[in-house]
């Protein structure tokens, strides 16, 4: 397998991708490995690399899961219970 070199890192952006390798629980080789595979991934899905959403954490909001799956949004006028209403009376009843 072909191997890569970065060279003139900064300490500090060495310090996060080991800490973030330490939060994974991964060496500072597979965490970077990782990372180039994921952006790879992700240059291959996006029809347009150069424009980037304003979040590239890689996650997404419960509404923006929503809107992705065009989902309908709930009307405040129901009369409909939320779900954390029916898993506290559930819960209240033991």
């Amino acid at each position: 397998m072909p191997n890569l070199s970065i060279k003139n890192v900064p300490e500090y952006v060495v310090a996060k991708l080991r800490q973030r390798a330490v939060n994974h629980r991964r060496s500072l080789q597979g965490e970077l490995l990782d990372i180039v595979c994921r952006s790879s991934e992700e240059h291959d899905r996006d029809p347009n690399p150069t424009e980037q959403a304003a979040d590239s954490s890689g996650w997404l909001s419960i509404e923006e899961i929503a809107a992705e799956l065009k989902l309908p949004r709930r009307r405040a006028n129901t009369n409909l219970p939320l779900a954390v209403d029916i898993l506290r009376q559930d819960r209240d009843t033991r």
